[in-house]
């Protein structure tokens, strides 16, 4: 279920490292932009809220792609993700109750999807099979995203210490879709050596990512402290 080492993204070489998030120096530079931004949006939906949802689509839908593509290590998965959160927003009017910023309540309701994918691909202690569907406000507070960022980098971490033919196996299928008969042919291994790869990168995150499920639901508690 998985795709190439130092993953691709728009036909470039990506890295864990190039996939963080911005700097606060970034950050800080476009800080203006973004309030500017975020008020035209709120206006544009006081006036239209069918074309304030299709300018958060074109807006945002991108770079939340890439912001899923770190947790869920799938384009195809993470744009199924991004375009059933947009259908949802519209559908139960979930931007009548946006008291953060479009931008941020846009990032965290991805952030909590993303978990839940995450919960039930990886699954493998009993009492996480079914992940609570946290409400986007769970999330606010500083260690929560703590959390989110650190899972993150523990997933880069796990799959760069897979075996070189394990983690090609892994981001060949993930990242550009490959079928297990096309990587077999690609790397001239056979289909049952291909499968035999994306099992172990899948039990290593399981292994990997056990101890993160206790904190996991812990986050609306945390939350709420």
């Amino acid at each position: 279920m998985l795709s190439s080492p130092g993953s691709r993204e728009n036909g470039q070489d990506v890295s864990p490292e190039m996939r963080k998030t911005a700097s606060g120096q970034q950050e800080g530079e476009t800080g203006q932009h973004e309030n500017d931004r975020e008020l035209f949006i709120r206006k544009t939906f006081e006036t239209n809220p069918e074309e304030g949802c299709a300018l958060l689509f074109r807006l945002y839908y991108n770079p939340l792609c890439s912001y899923a593509v770190r947790f869920v290590y799938s384009k195809e998965i993470a744009a199924d993700i991004v375009s059933e959160m947009f259908y949802a927003f519209w559908k139960n009017r979930s931007y009548q109750s946006v008291k953060t910023s479009y931008r941020a309540y846009l990032f965290k309701s991805i952030q909590n999807r993303s978990f839940n994918y995450l919960a039930s691909e990886l699954k493998n202690i009993d009492s996480f099979e079914q992940l609570p569907n946290y409400d986007v406000a769970s999330t606010e507070r500083p260690e929560a995203l703590m959390y989110f960022e650190e899972l993150a980098s523990r997933i880069d971490r796990i799959v760069e210490q897979l075996p070189p033919q394990c983690q090609k196996v892994f981001l060949l299928n993930r990242f550009e879709n490959k079928k297990i008969q096309e990587i077999a042919t690609e790397m001239n291994l056979s289909s049952r050596t291909v499968e035999g790869h994306i099992s172990r990168a899948l039990s290593a995150l399981r292994q990997g990512l056990k101890d993160h499920w206790t904190w996991i639901a812990a986050i609306p508690f945390i939350a709420g402290l």
